[in-house]
C-alpha cells in the first residue's frame, strides 16, 4: 500500500502530515511512503531526512496524488494556485483520504460533495472519539491544546496593551482581563498560558465538569445559565443547545464579554457547527483595541462576524479568523500530529488493505464519504440532507 504525503497548500500552513520518524515506521510496517519535496521544510523537516527515512520524494504533487493509495494530509482539499487544478481534481476513486476536513462547515460543503462524486474515501480527524482507545489517534486533542497555547500569544500580539500587570514610575497598569469561552483542551490550555503571562482570566463552559477543570488551573468562572441535562451530550461533549437556551447563554456572558480585553472562543460541538456565541451588537459594546480569536473557525466560528481565514477589525476590534493556529508552532504541531495518524493509519489497515468498518465506533465517527455518498450525520445536517 502506497501512503502519500503532500506539501499543505493553505496560506501560513507549515506542518506536514509524516515526520522523518513516522515515515521510518510506516516502511517498517511495510508502506512504501511518497513525499512531495519540500513537504515538510516549514516545520524544520529536510527532504534530506526524509530520504534517509526511506520516502520516496516526488516533485510533482499530481503525481503523488495519482501513485497513492491513501493520501494523508494536515488541512482540507484546496485548490493548487500553483497548478491551478483543484486537490481533490487530483485524486481518484477508491482513493483513501485522512486529514481535517471540518465537512459540518458550510465553507467546505462544496469540496465534500466532491470527494463524495469522485469516489474518494475520505476520514476526518476532527471526528474522532475521545474513548480510552483512541487516544493517541486524536489530532484534534493535539492540535487543540496547540492552539489554545498559540490562541493567547496571537493575542498578545495584537492588543496594544501589557497583559500583566505593570509598575512604572508613572503609575500602575491594570492586567488584561480574558474570557475564554469553552474550557475543552484548547481552552484549558487558553486559560493556563493567559494566566502565565499575568492576566485577570475568567472562563465558561456549558459543562460543569470543565468549568471546575477551568477554576484548577485558576480562571473565575462566569455562569452560563444552562441546565447540565441540556448541557451535556453524548460522551460528556456539548450538546447543540436549543435556540431558547443558546440566547440564555449569550445574555449571562454579555456583560462579561463588554468588559473583556481578549476574548478566545473555542466552543465546539463534535461533527457539528459551533454554536454562535458573540453576536456582533456584543462586538459593537467591546472596548476599542480589544481582540478576539476564534479557535473554531473551522466549524464555522463563535463569533457571528468572523471570517475563516482572515484577520479584520470590526467596530475597532480584531477578529482572527485563522484557521491553521497550529501551524504557527510548526514543528511541536507537526510532531504530534504524525504520531496522531501514524496510530490511525496502524489501527485501519489490517493485512495490508485498509478495513472500513462502520460498525467500529473510531471509524464510524471519522467516515465522511463512502461509496459515493456522503455519510457524516453532522455533515448532513449541516447541509440539509
Amino acid at each position: 500500500m502506497i501512503l502519500g504525503v503532500p506539501k499543505e497548500i493553505m496560506e501560513g500552513e507549515n506542518r506536514v502530515a509524516a515526520t522523518p520518524d513516522t515515515v521510518k515506521k510506516y516502511i517498517a510496517d511495510g508502506f512504501t511512503v511518497l513525499v512531495e519535496r519540500g513537504a515538510g521544510e516549514g516545520a524544520y523537516f529536510l527532504d534530506s531526512q526524509f530520504e534517509e527515512a526511506g520516502a520516496t520524494m516526488i516533485e510533482n504533487p499530481i503525481e503523488l496524488f495519482k501513485q497513492a493509495d491513501v493520501i494523508l494530509k494536515v488541512k482540507e482539499p484546496l485548490f493548487n494556485k500553483e497548478k491551478n487544478i483543484h486537490e481533490v481534481d487530483m485524486m481518484h476513486s477508491g482513493q483513501y483520504l485522512i486529514t481535517f476536513i471540518h465537512p459540518a462547515a458550510p465553507v467546505n460543503h462544496k469540496m465534500v460533495q466532491d470527494l463524495a462524486a469522485k469516489g474518494v474515501i475520505s476520514l476526518t480527524l476532527d471526528g474522532i472519539p475521545r474513548i480510552s482507545k483512541a487516544q493517541k489517534m486524536d489530532a484534534l486533542s493535539s492540535m487543540s491544546t496547540c492552539a489554545g497555547y498559540r490562541s493567547v500569544l496571537t493575542a498578545a500580539e495584537s492588543l496594544s496593551k501589557f497583559i500583566p500587570e505593570i509598575f512604572s514610575a508613572v503609575g500602575r497598569m491594570k492586567p488584561a482581563k480574558v474570557l475564554v469561552v469553552g474550557t475543552g483542551v484548547a481552552g484549558l490550555q487558553a486559560v493556563a498560558t493567559a494566566k502565565r503571562l499575568g492576566a485577570i482570566v475568567h472562563a465558561c463552559d456549558i459543562r460543569p465538569d470543565a468549568c471546575e477543570q477551568s477554576m484548577s488551573v485558576g480562571a473565575k468562572v462566569v455562569e452560563t445559565g444552562v441546565p447540565a441535562d441540556i448541557a451535556i451530550g453524548k460522551g460528556g461533549y456539548a450538546n447543540k443547545l436549543p435556540d431558547k437556551w443558546l440566547v440564555v447563554e449569550r445574555e449571562n456572558l454579555r456583560e462579561t464579554i463588554v468588559d473583556m480585553d481578549i476574548i478566545i472562543l473555542s466552543a465546539l460541538i463534535p461533527g457539528k457547527l459551533a454554536p454562535i456565541i458573540v453576536t456582533e451588537d456584543m462586538v459593537k459594546e467591546m472596548r476599542p483595541g480589544s481582540v478576539i480569536i476564534d479557535i473554531s473557525i473551522d466549524q464555522g466560528g463563535n463569533c457571528e462576524i468572523s471570517e475563516p481565514g482572515k484577520v479584520v477589525q470590526k467596530h475597532s476590534v480584531t477578529i482572527s479568523g485563522i484557521k491553521n493556529i497550529p501551524g504557527h508552532i510548526a514543528t511541536s504541531s507537526t510532531w504530534m500530529f504524525a504520531n496522531n495518524v501514524y496510530h490511525l493509519v496502524d489501527y485501519l489497515v489490517k493485512d495490508g488493505k485498509m478495513v472500513i468498518d462502520t460498525k467500529d465506533e473510531i471509524t464510524s465517527s471519522i467516515l465522511v464519504t463512502d461509496g459515493k455518498k456522503i455519510v457524516h450525520e453532522g455533515a448532513k445536517e449541516a447541509m440539509g440532507l
